[in-house]
């Protein structure tokens, strides 16, 4: 590990409306490296679509964080508070394109956990060719699967989420604080 990436700290600010065009783009194009590699394309139109980014943003309880690193702009981050069950879910995450392999991830999910000590359990999903991801929640947060949704046993919550990964599948996660 260089000494750069050992003395990086990463902090979790609360984006602004101001913020939003650009965080919706980079994570466009984060989400997009992913379905490229595993399809050869991006599908018709963005990944996520405009209207998933917006409902994750304006979902009650949202909380939008942009990723700071050493004062610098390196991803987002959606999560859903519930101060009531505080079960929370982490329902977008993401590096930029570029930044990817220094270890910003593992430090926003430390900085998320901390920032939301009260939590009981997180929830998170991914699409099942996200192999990055499921290691990444699983090796390195801590999350364990606990469900897996395709044709045969659709998400009763997100029904068209299927249609983004052709039919292949997704990924429910839970860590209990």
């Amino acid at each position: 590990m260089t000494a750069s990436l050992r003395n990086s700290h990463v902090h979790l600010d609360v984006a602004t409306d101001a913020d939003l065009p650009r965080f919706r783009k980079d994570l466009q194009e984060a989400f997009a490296v992913a379905v490229v590699e595993e399809f050869g394309s991006v599908f018709d139109g963005s990944i996520p679509s405009d209207s998933d980014v917006t409902a994750s943003l304006e979902a009650p309880n949202a909380v939008v964080h942009r990723i700071l690193e050493n004062g610098r702009w390196v991803g987002g981050a959606v999560v859903s508070i519930d101060l009531d069950t505080q079960r929370n879910s982490l329902d977008l995450l993401f590096v930029r394109v570029g930044e990817f392999g220094h270890g910003i991830g593992r430090k926003t999910w430390r900085a998320i956990e901390e920032r939301y000590p009260q939590t009981k359990v997180w929830t998170t999903h991914t699409p099942y060719f996200e192999k990055r991801n499921i290691h990444f929640y699983v090796n390195v947060c801590g999350f364990k699967i606990v469900e897996y949704f395709n044709p045969r046993h659709p998400d009763p919550r997100h029904p068209a989420d299927l249609d983004l990964v052709s039919d292949g599948g997704m990924f429910r996660f839970e860590k209990y604080a």
